[in-house]
């Protein structure tokens, strides 16, 4: 069972495997001529695909006449959602991949009724990405710069919670993580703690670039409820990020918190 399975996730490796696959779930029965057109290769190099597929079982094919017919074998797929998918929360991971569809969607493509405002903040810091993610994820080190411990184990499906620094243990806001890259991409949900993720959660999303000696953070705030969350957030984020970038680059925050010039606004 081991091999089998070793067999199917080398055959899925590839991208042509898998654009393979898909032509057939599309349209099952093709003869290799057919394949080869869709793809633009070789007759040769296709054949080795498929060979590749037929040894995983992913594949099968019959011949007819002068052509040999091929036809994808959903089993083995199935069999490894039986084992890696199938015993966890399924209903949990699909509430959390609707979250992160709905956030990734384009704004041009979502409904007039359903718009809501996005927020995306772009910084540089002088630092490497991991010490950016490790920054990031740190209860302590949020603590220093976010003035708010960010305190979860950061596993995808795990909540988070802002918990207050003065040791009343208060959680301020709070979501469910999403997606976990390190070092170069962290989502979760923003909003109540405790809340119930689902489709009109806030989501944001932090992207790590690297560039030589230098970072580029990127921070999306998407699926914002209101202009005056926008307002919120356009103050919030750049004071946020600041700290961060004084941290990383001097060793110390600012002198003065910065999002303490804008305390009077809503959120």
């Amino acid at each position: 069972m081991a091999g089998d399975m070793d067999k199917v996730f080398k055959a899925l490796a590839d991208p042509t495997r898998r654009r393979l696959l898909d032509d057939l779930r599309a349209e099952t029965g093709q003869t290799l001529g057919r394949l080869c057109a869709r793809l633009a290769m070789t007759r040769q190099s296709v054949t080795q695909h498929l060979g590749v597929l037929e040894e995983a079982n992913l594949v099968s094919s019959v011949r007819r006449g002068r052509e040999r017919l091929h036809y994808l074998n959903p089993v083995p797929l199935q069999d490894v959602r039986n084992r890696w998918i199938a015993s966890f929360e399924e209903p949990r991971l699909r509430v959390l991949d609707t979250i992160r569809r709905e956030a990734e969607q384009p704004r041009r493509q979502k409904e007039d009724s359903s718009m809501r405002p996005d927020y995306v903040y772009v910084t540089y810091i002088h630092a490497t990405p991991e010490r950016v993610w490790e920054t990031l994820l740190s209860a302590d080190l949020t603590g220093d710069f976010w003035g708010h411990r960010n305190v979860s184990d950061w596993r995808p499906g795990s909540p988070w919670e802002h918990v207050r620094i003065d040791g009343s243990g208060v959680a301020d806001a709070g979501g469910v993580v999403l997606e976990v890259e390190p070092p170069d991409r962290l989502v979760m949900t923003f909003g109540e703690p405790g809340a119930v993720p689902g489709p009109e959660s806030s989501v944001v999303t932090f992207l790590i670039e690297r560039y030589q000696d230098i970072v580029r953070l990127t921070v999306t705030h998407a699926n914002l409820q209101s202009d005056d969350d926008v307002t919120a957030i356009s103050f919030g984020w750049p004071a946020v990020m600041a700290n961060l970038k004084s941290l990383l680059e001097t060793g110390q925050v600012l002198p003065q918190a910065p999002w303490e010039m804008h305390a009077d606004l809503p959120g």
